[in-house]
C-alpha cells in the first residue's frame, strides 16, 4: 500500500478505529473468561459483552493494542511504516512523525508491534521449491575475542554464519533482464555451525512442506533427499552463483 492509499483509506481516528473493529469481529472475538464466541457490541461502552455470561472486554483486549491510551491511528500509521518500507524506522524517527511528546508510550507500541512480527514470521513455513544457501554477516567481536588471533575464512569471529531459504518460482517467459524465479517467503537464521545435523533441523523446522530444494554441492547439504521429496545439488562456480541460484 503507497502512502497515498494510506491516507485515503485511513484519513482519520474513527476510520481506523472502525477497521480495527472489523477486522477483531472478522478473526473472533472469544470471552477470556467462558469461551464463548458469541458477544453483543455495547456502544455506549465502547466494549463487547458477552452473550453467555455477561463478562466484557474492550475492542483492544487480548490484541497487540491491549491496555495502550496511544490512539488507534498511532498504530495504523506505525505498522504502515515498519511494514510498507524497506528501511527501518527508529522508535525517536516514528515519535517525530506523529509528534507526540513523550518518548516511552512509542518505544513499547513498537515493541509489541515488532514482537508480534518476529512471532508472525516464526509461524509460517516455507512451501515448494527452495533456494537454500549460507551466508556469512559481519560480527562485531567481543572484548574477550579481541585479545585472540582472528580467524580467516568460515570460523572467522568477525562473521556469523546465517542459512539462508527462499522460496524460489519459475517464471513464465520472464522479461529482458528479468531473473528467471520469483522470489516468495525468506527465512534467515544465525547458526553456530554449518554440520549437516545443524542444517538438517533447520530445514526441517522452518521449510517443513518443502517439495523440491536446490542447494550447491556443500556436504553441509548430503542429507536433505532423506526427507525432502527432490533435492537438486550442484557445483556451482562463484561467478554462477546468481543465475543457479538467483
Amino acid at each position: 500500500m503507497t502512502l497515498i492509499d494510506f491516507i485515503k483509506d485511513y484519513p482519520d481516528e474513527a476510520s481506523c478505529h472502525a477497521k480495527f473493529k472489523e477486522y477483531r469481529e472478522h478473526i473472533g472475538v472469544v470471552c477470556p473468561k467462558c469461551g464463548s464466541a458469541s458477544h453483543y457490541w455495547k456502544r455506549d461502552k465502547e466494549c463487547y459483552e458477552c452473550k453467555q455470561c455477561k463478562y466484557r472486554q474492550g475492542l483492544k483486549t487480548n490484541t497487540v493494542l491491549h491496555k495502550s491510551k496511544l490512539p488507534y491511528r498511532y498504530w495504523f500509521i506505525a505498522m504502515h511504516l515498519l511494514t510498507g518500507t524497506k528501511k527501518s524506522f527508529s522508535v525517536k524517527e516514528v515519535q517525530r512523525q506523529l509528534g507526540h511528546n513523550r518518548y516511552h508510550p512509542i518505544w513499547h507500541m513498537m515493541h509489541k508491534l515488532r514482537d508480534a512480527m518476529g512471532k508472525r514470521d516464526g509461524e509460517y513455513v516455507l512451501a515448494g521449491r527452495i533456494e537454500l544457501d549460507e551466508g556469512y554477516f559481519s560480527t562485531e567481536t567481543s572484548n574477550q575475542d579481541k585479545d585472540k588471533p582472528l580467524k580467516r575464512g568460515r570460523g572467522s569471529q568477525r562473521e556469523s554464519k546465517v542459512i539462508v531459504m527462499a522460496e524460489s518460482e519459475y517464471v513464465e517467459s520472464p522479461k529482458a533482464g528479468q531473473k528467471p524465479r520469483r522470489v516468495g517467503y525468506l527465512k534467515m537464521k544465525v547458526i553456530d555451525n554449518l554440520k549437516s545435523d545443524t542444517i538438517n533441523e533447520q530445514v526441517q523446522t522452518l521449510a517443513g512442506r518443502a517439495t523440491e530444494i536446490d542447494t550447491d554441492d556443500s556436504s553441509s547439504y548430503v542429507d536433505l533427499k532423506n526427507f525432502v521429496p527432490k533435492h537438486n545439488a550442484q557445483v556451482i562456480p562463484k561467478q554462477k552463483a546468481g543465475e543457479v541460484l538467483p
